[in-house]
């Protein structure tokens, strides 16, 4: 699997600090709950979620990344949970979470669509969805992410998928995005916060 030979590098190769966009937004939530972290990789966001109090369970089809996330969170000093499973048909656990979180998560449409309906059917009232994704126009850009357009997102496509959730923040722009040598540069991205009352 691609994902596992990329993990398989010595070095943390999104890095170990968490995603800014993230960090940002936690620091605004009232509250520490249930945590979901969608396609988590190494663990960077994952940990970071437990360093603020988040009981934190983290899913990635790559075992090998997952080794690295609880390898992170040893030495961090926290705890998380690690499933290996595929996206794809993946069951969220209805209203059980108070975070979901989604950073660079690229999955085809289909699949992409059936995981975000499970996402607003997994939230807690009052939980929060936190995404940032390429848009489209980060081909031009070349500093990470996909090369296939049709695995990232746009706001438009985003208000659908998640129909039932509130936006708090939603927003296209650029931006630079600095996280391990694998993304390192100018960015186009989409950034979404939304809530579930």
């Amino acid at each position: 699997m691609i994902w596992d030979q990329r993990y398989a590098a010595p070095h943390y190769v999104y890095g170990t600090e968490p995603n800014v966009f993230l960090a940002g937004v936690v620091a605004g939530l009232p509250v520490a709950g249930r945590a979901l972290c969608l396609a988590e990789g190494e663990g960077r966001n994952a940990v970071f979620l437990a360093e603020r109090g988040f009981d934190v369970h983290a899913v990635d089809a790559s075992r090998v990344g997952l080794d690295k996330a609880r390898e992170l969170a040893r030495r961090r000093a926290v705890s998380i949970t690690t499933e290996v499973a595929d996206l794809d048909g993946y069951r969220i656990e209805t209203e059980a979470w108070d975070l979901i979180v989604s950073i660079f998560c690229h999955v085809p449409p289909a699949v992409r669509g059936a995981l975000h309906r499970e996402v607003v059917r997994g939230l807690r009232p009052g939980g929060r969805f936190v995404l940032e994704a390429y848009r489209p126009a980060q081909i031009v850009l070349g500093t990470g992410g996909p090369p296939d357009a049709g695995l990232m997102m746009s706001l438009d496509a985003l208000h659908d998928e998640l129909a039932g959730l509130v936006f708090e923040h939603a927003l296209e722009c650029e931006r630079d995005v600095i996280e391990g040598h694998l993304h390192t540069g100018r960015g186009a991205v989409v950034q979404v916060v939304a809530r579930k009352d």
